[in-house]
């Protein structure tokens, strides 16, 4: 690469990175996926210019393929189910104790402890999901009550399904956490 490319490359680099961060930051989970993404298409812009791509409009060229590098990364990355989301690939917590959502379902025998039981699991299920932000509830919702796609959601409500994604994922790992202190609860005692 010329030294005048390597130039023209610092330049757009040093102008868009800040807003072009901040644009990908706000569409992806982690800081960490945000600068994976932006790194990318620092990169792809490097290839575009040492294989004499001309590039006319940069700064609408860039916020493109970080729209794309995003949309990627959430097709290559599978919806979290409720259980998988509480711990490691091993099933386990921080303490290395197995927990999922079927540990909290009574067996179908119907003695008094598991009705009981029953009655727990739905109270802390009801209030986590009344304490969740209302766009987070509904895609829960939709999404786990009704058995609708993220796609048929996106329809409904004119959200993009990356925004869904996120906001059931939110959603999720709060009432993951609600379960797990009733969970953690029920052992202590």
């Amino acid at each position: 690469m010329s030294a005048e490319q390597n130039q023209s490359i610092g330049e757009v680099v040093q102008k868009e990175q800040k807003r072009l961060f901040d644009f990908i930051r706000k569409r992806v989970p982690s800081e960490e996926d945000a600068q994976d993404i932006l790194q990318d298409v620092f990169f792809q812009l490097t290839e575009s210019y040492r294989l004499m791509k001309p590039i006319e409009q940069v700064s609408s060229w860039l916020f493109t393929v970080a729209r794309n590098k995003i949309t990627d990364m959430f097709r290559k990355k599978k919806p979290a189910n409720f259980s998988s989301l509480a711990f490691d690939n091993q099933g386990a917590d921080e303490e290395g104790e197995s927990f999922s959502i079927a540990d909290f379902l009574p067996d179908g025998t119907e003695s008094p402890e598991m009705a009981d039981l029953r009655k727990i699991i739905i109270r802390t299920m009801q209030g986590a999901l009344d304490e969740l932000p209302e766009e987070q509830r509904e895609v829960f919702m939709m999404q786990e009550m009704e058995d609708m796609s993220f796609k048929e959601i996106a329809e409904l409500t004119g959200e993009p399904v990356n925004t869904l994604i996120s906001r059931k994922r939110y959603a999720v790992l709060h009432l993951r956490e609600r379960l797990k202190n009733v969970y953690n609860e029920l052992l202590n005692n």
